[in-house]
Order: C-alpha cells, then sequence, then structure tokens
C-alpha cells in the first residue's frame, strides 16, 4: 500500500523569515545635497575638495574633447585606462578591500589599490568604511549615500557637502586599519591619486607618441569623468532602475543597463542579499568583466578563496520574491525544545556557537570569519537572542542573512526573549506540546 501523501503546506501555516518591501516616499526626499549641517549656509556645507574635482573635472573634459587634435593612440590609451582603473575600484576597491569576497597574492593588492587609485575616488579606507555603513544601513538615515535622499543625492549630491560623520552609521574597519599597505595609502592618498590618476597617463601619451596635450585633457581628465560617474550609477542607477529577483527589503535592483556601464556591477540586487559573494552576475551569460578578471587570475593563483553562496541558499531568495510566503529547510515542529539556560551550557560546556533568533536557537558554527560584517560582531552575539538586532536594532540583516539563519536552526529557545513575538515559533512549540503523550 502507498504511504498517504503528504500534506501540503498552506502559506497560512508559515511566516517567513524576510523582511517587509522598501517604498520610496517623496518624503524621503533630502534635498540635491541631503541636510548634513543644513543650520549651516550654503558655503559652509559645501566640500571644499569634492566640489572643485567634480565640478571644474567635467569642464576640463569637454574643452578637452572639443580642442585636442584626434589621436588614435590617446584615446585607445583612454579607453584601457578606464578599464583600468575602473576594475581597480570594482575588483578592488569594492570587491576586495570593502567586502573581501576573495583573497589575493599581495601583488594583486597592490595593483589594485593602484588601479584604484587612479580613480580618484578617495583612499581604501576611506571608500570602503562609507561602503560598508551603506550595506549595513541600507536606505536609512545612517546610510551615507541612501538612494531614499533621491537620485542625484545618491548619485554625487552627498559628496558635494562635509560629511556628518555622527550620523554616518558606525561600523568595523579593523581588518583595513590593521593592513600596512591601506594604512601606507591613506596617509599619502594625494600622491597616489594625483601620480596614478594625472600624472601617469598625461606622461604615457606623451613620451609614447608626443600627445601631452591630448594626454592630460582626454586619458586623464575625461577618462576620470567617465569613471568618475560609472561608480557613481551604482549608489545611484543600480537603486532606481531594474529588478528585484531576490529581496524588495531595499531599494538595490538588478539592471544589465547598470551592470553595462558601472563594469559588472548592476546586478545589485543580488550583490545586497549576498555582499561577500565574489559574483555579481550569477548566469555565465550575464555581464560581469569583474567577474571574469578575479576568475581569470585564480587560474594562475593569483586571486583565491573566492567566495560564493549556496546555490540553494540564493534559490530560497528567488522563490520567496516569487511567492512572498513559502516553507523550507527543518519542520519546526521537529526541533529540539530548550531554555536559554540548556543553550548557555552549550556553549561553555561543549564550545558551541549557539544563538536565538525568532525563537530559535541556531548554530553559527564555522560562520563568524565568513560575517560580512566582521568576525567581532558575530562572535560577541554567542550565547544571546540577537532577534532585535538582526531586525533593525543593530542592522537590518537581508532576506538571504534571515533564510541562512533559518537553515541552522536546532531548536526552540521557550524562554527566549524573542519566543513570545514569534508565531511560528510559538505555532510549532505549541504543536509539539500536543504531539507529547498525556500522563494520567
Amino acid at each position: 500500500m502507498a504511504p498517504p501523501a503528504r500534506k501540503a503546506a498552506r502559506s497560512a501555516d508559515f511566516v517567513p523569515p524576510g523582511n517587509d518591501a522598501v517604498v520610496w516616499r517623496p518624503d524621503d526626499f533630502r534635498g540635491l545635497t541631503g541636510d548634513a549641517f543644513k543650520e549651516k549656509s550654503f558655503w559652509q556645507r559645501m566640500h571644499p575638495i569634492h566640489v572643485p574635482l567634480l565640478t571644474i573635472t567635467p569642464i576640463l573634459a569637454i574643452i578637452g574633447i572639443l580642442t585636442a587634435d584626434f589621436v588614435w593612440q590617446t584615446y585607445a590609451f583612454a579607453v584601457f585606462y578606464y578599464f583600468f582603473t575602473g576594475f581597480g575600484i570594482t575588483a578592488g576597491y569594492h570587491r576586495l578591500f570593502a567586502h573581501r569576497c576573495y583573497d589575493a597574492h599581495w601583488t594583486i593588492r597592490w595593483l589594485m589599490m593602484l588601479m584604484g587609485s587612479g580613480a580618484v575616488e578617495g583612499s581604501v579606507r576611506w571608500w570602503s568604511r562609507d561602503h560598508r555603513a551603506h550595506h549595513k544601513y541600507v536606505d536609512t538615515e545612517k546610510d551615507p549615500y541612501s538612494s531614499k535622499g533621491g537620485f542625484f543625492y545618491a548619485h554625487m549630491g552627498w559628496m558635494l557637502v562635509r560629511q556628518d560623520k555622527e550620523r554616518i552609521g558606525k561600523t568595523s574597519i579593523k581588518d583595513l586599519e590593521e593592513d600596512p599597505m591601506i594604512v601606507f595609502q591613506h596617509r599619502n592618498y594625494p600622491w597616489f591619486a594625483l601620480g596614478m590618476g594625472i600624472v601617469l597617463p598625461t606622461v604615457v601619451c606623451g613620451l609614447g607618441w608626443g600627445d601631452w596635450y591630448g594626454g592630460y585633457f582626454i586619458a586623464a581628465v575625461a577618462r576620470l569623468v567617465f569613471v568618475h560617474h560609472s561608480t557613481f550609477c551604482v549608489n545611484s542607477l543600480a537603486h532606481w532602475a531594474g529588478d528585484q529577483g531576490f529581496s524588495d527589503a531595499h531599494t538595490a535592483r538588478d539592471s544589465v543597463i547598470t551592470a553595462l556601464v558601472t563594469l559588472g556591477e548592476g546586478y545589485h540586487n543580488f550583490h545586497h542579499e549576498f555582499p561577500s559573494d565574489y559574483r555579481n552576475a550569477i548566469l555565465w551569460w550575464q555581464y560581469d568583466p569583474t567577474k571574469w578578471l578575479i576568475a581569470a587570475l585564480s587560474f594562475f593563483g593569483l586571486t583565491y578563496n573566492l567566495k560564493t553562496f549556496d546555490s540553494n541558499l540564493i534559490a530560497m531568495n528567488q522563490v520567496q520574491m516569487k511567492a512572498k510566503t513559502v516553507e523550507w529547510g527543518r519542520d519546526a515542529t521537529a526541533l529540539e525544545a530548550m531554555d536559554m539556560a540548556e543553550m548557555s551550557r552549550r556553549v561553555k560546556e561543549e564550545g558551541k556557537s549557539l544563538l536565538v533568533v525568532d525563537g530559535f536557537c541556531v548554530d553559527i558554527s564555522g560562520f563568524a570569519d565568513e560575517h560580512p560584517g566582521g568576525a567581532g560582531y558575530i562572535r560577541g552575539a554567542i550565547g544571546k537572542d540577537v532577534t532585535d538586532a538582526m531586525r533593525g536594532g543593530v542592522y537590518k540583516h537581508s532576506n538571504a542573512a534571515l533564510n541562512l539563519t533559518a537553515s541552522r536552526r536546532i531548536g526552540i529557545v521557550t524562554d527566549s526573549p524573542s519566543f513570545c513575538v514569534s508565531s511560528e515559533a510559538l505555532r510549532a512549540a505549541a504543536i509539539m506540546a500536543a504531539k507529547k503523550p498525556r500522563s494520567d
């Protein structure tokens, strides 16, 4: 006799671990340059370095394009140097230093730092610190370039004014502060920016084929303007145009158009869900030359430990977005019931890495070093109920992070602070209690 068919889970019986959708409202608009230091005069608010850099260079670029002789070698080199310095940002500053998506030989680390310096977008330390804050506090007041402040604000308006360091969310950059190369570049950044951004392309064109004028105006300045706005599109266009196939809990979107103008950084919805994955595009045919570069270098042993998220976890997000309510992972009613004391005992006596999320005991063994926010944060949470912190108290974690914790559940902690407010944990505990044999 065939076993009875398993009853399909009803969506009403399951509360997905994901976040609510984020919607942009007109009230979120901060003005073209935001509202930092709004009590000060217009000129007092303006950034003394960024304003001339971002306004004078486009003017010089236009002058150069209109007045410089067309020298094909100069234009060819400008295109090459655009990709060279652009990859310094996408593969270097972004995926290597800010997100630690992969490891690299020291020669590649230095090369990526120099390439990124040529984009003149700040030091590795400054750039990565703001970017980590952007991911940690995305779409909130603590996000240094929140897209909810408006398209222009996210694109470049936030850079035209002085940053209010007290408003930007705190994030760990201990690994960057302990890296001698990054510290050296940060302390001497003006020389790196001037040398790699202006002097080198000018000298190459001048000594190479005698085009000093074109070298400065085309290969240096005009190329710099294109690199700037290519990167800026990741903060603006990538949060406004495209699809949200992995999560709608933030404004990031996937778009092939954005990918084409940002060297592959346009699959941004995926990236915000899986920030430590070295890929932005997960399908072979999607345009992500930065991924291809990192992968190609790995064949020669120059990059290694390329991080990728489990395909099943990625699929969870996609299914969750399509169905919005869906059940996966271990049956909650089959988990072990325990209390906080028992969980603490296992942490202290057995060395387990356990914590509580939504009333469930989660085993994070082996994950601390992979945590995008740094190992220190997650190690400090062991033995605690971190539901409030994960749900926005410290950082509003992505659906992917919540799905990951759901897949690592090992029990229900019935006296944890979050148990009484977790409908899923309460329902599972009630079913478990009903199944227990009654003693007469």
